[in-house]
């Protein structure tokens, strides 16, 4: 080939790629760009490291969580922030460590509200960034900001932390008051028939537990002996409400389809749904139609029907053809709990059943079957399915999800919240470096080590033991060898470092 035919086919070949480019280029313009992913936290109750098939359940089913875990990631070193319910809830949503604020324990039923109108929550946080938000389930971080009057306008609560839609079970099923919240309003109340709610003196002429135990239709095992709703006696005393009053037996059905109606009516553009369930929280009476579905009683029941509830939110996101958009979380605020103040033969039908698998402790122990918890993330359109060992808690979903979105947290915002989203992703095998655990008093995770300091006097007068605990978690996952006199020097090490984090919190990456 000549050089005059060498310049023409040069300027052949320059002129395909150019219109090749030209060709590329309108197609991306014409393809609408990829919105911001729809994200859904769901949150169980008292389910346990080992409640869950996909982490070695044989007496419990769990297929729809099966699936998430076969489509996502399944952590096996995920962790909520407290062995309790309402702390967890108060460090997720503000991704603040609950035990740095007075006042976040387990809440009564009529509480105040303890998250703090106007500051940087996760829904405010998600909302800036264009999302509709709501909050679907149990919530037991207060409402009002005082004496509560449930026949009126119920503020502060969800909306003035950063949730358009709220429908709420207001503190525990175990607690009165036996009505739904939704928006701000009890729902299905009648005007002529006003609540009355007390945790102090009985309030109308109801009857309780303590004095008609005949009219149960589930037996207590300790407390739990107030006002009666639904053949149940509550903590707590109410009167008024009837046309409004749950039906515990219903209770996972009406939570799931609000859930529901809220991504079927924001599909169309950027959605944060935080859904709570009440499973399996005493007291446990699921729907009939989940009788004898697990082989451990009704507490295990419980667990099948909050799998059902977690298959319907799959099976609605397929139906809107949204999944592949969908980050979906699913964890527990907390490890399992078997007598929790009803003789519901939670203990003596587990049939062998390990609630928290291979973990020492529970639900309010300071061991790791306290916190570490089931933990799936799925999202078909960006992560591959497997499994982690990273270091993962619910108090960094909000700076994770501050990251996903493109934002930047300010500093006073989310202190202990740190960004572990390629952890989240499967795009990284680390996560956190340190930990501290929260029971009745903290521990102190580093990588694979776990430091629990001294809570007991060796005189009885404190729960616990009088010496330092030291585990090596790589070799002994049930904590059961004490490696502290061995290694002093990490012990006093790990010591330093829990105490310089309950000072001031690490500094966020």
């Amino acid at each position: 080939m000549n050089c005059r035919s060498l310049r023409i086919f040069g300027t052949i070949l320059l002129a395909c790629f150019a219109v090749a480019e030209f060709v590329r280029a309108q197609a991306a313009a014409a393809e609408p760009a990829r919105r911001a992913p729809n994200i859904i936290v769901i949150l169980a109750d008292d389910v346990g490291y080992g409640d869950l098939s996909c982490y070695g359940a044989t007496k419990i089913k769990t297929p729809h969580l099966d699936r998430m875990a076969a489509e996502g990631l399944r952590f096996t070193d995920g962790h909520c922030p407290s062995a309790t319910c309402t702390p967890t809830r108060y460090a997720l949503l503000t991704g603040q460590y609950a035990w740095r604020k007075k006042g976040t324990g387990i809440l009564p039923g009529d509480a105040a509200l303890i998250l703090e109108p106007g500051s940087l929550t996760l829904p405010e946080m998600l909302k800036r960034a264009g999302y509709a938000t709501g909050a679907v389930g149990k919530w037991h971080l207060g409402l009002g900001a005082g004496k509560l009057d449930w026949n009126s306008e119920i503020k502060p609560g969800p909306r003035e932390i950063g949730f358009d839609y709220s429908f709420l079970i207001p503190a525990t099923g175990d607690r009165v008051p036996c009505v739904y919240v939704e928006n701000q309003r009890v729902a299905g109340l009648d005007a002529a028939d006003p609540i009355r709610v007390s945790y102090g003196t009985p309030v109308g002429d109801e009857p309780t537990g303590k004095l008609h135990p005949e009219m149960l239709k589930m037996k207590l095992s300790h407390g739990h002996d107030n006002t009666i709703v639904n053949g149940i006696s509550r903590i707590g005393y109410m009167t008024g409400g009837k046309s409004a009053r749950w039906v515990d037996e219903d209770m996972s059905d009406v939570i799931t389809t609000k859930a529901k109606d809220f991504i079927s009516q924001n599909r169309d553009k950027p959605f944060f749904l935080y859904f709570a369930t009440h499973d399996a929280h005493v007291p446990r009476v699921p729907h009939a139609r989940f009788k004898g579905q697990s082989q451990c009683g009704v507490r295990g029941d419980a667990i099948c029907q909050l799998d059902a509830s977690v298959g319907e939110i799959l099976k609605t996101l397929g139906e809107l053809k949204i999944d592949d958009n969908t980050l979906v979380i699913f964890s527990s605020d907390n490890g399992p709990v078997l007598d929790d103040g009803y003789a519901d033969g939670a203990v003596t039908d587990l049939n062998g059943h390990q609630p928290a698998g291979p973990l020492k402790g529970g639900k309010y122990s300071t061991y790791e079957g306290g916190t570490r918890v089931p933990f799936l993330v799925r999202w078909p359109g960006r992560i591959k399915p497997g499994v982690s060992d990273a270091l993962v808690c619910q108090i960094d979903l909000l700076a994770s999800f501050a990251a996903l979105t493109g934002q930047k947290l300010p500093t006073e915002a989310a202190p202990d919240s740190q960004s572990i989203l390629p952890a989240l992703l499967g795009e990284s095998k680390t996560g956190r470096e340190t930990l501290v655990e929260h029971a009745a008093g903290l521990a102190l995770r580093k990588g694979t080590w776990k430091y629990i300091p001294p809570r007991g006097d060796g005189k009885g007068k404190a729960k616990g033991p009088a010496g330092p605990e030291l585990f090596d978690l790589s070799s002994d996952l049930g904590e059961t060898k004490n490696l502290a006199r061995e290694k002093p020097e990490l012990a006093k090490e790990m010591d330093d470092l829990l105490n310089q984090l309950r000072t001031a919190p690490a500094d966020r990456p």
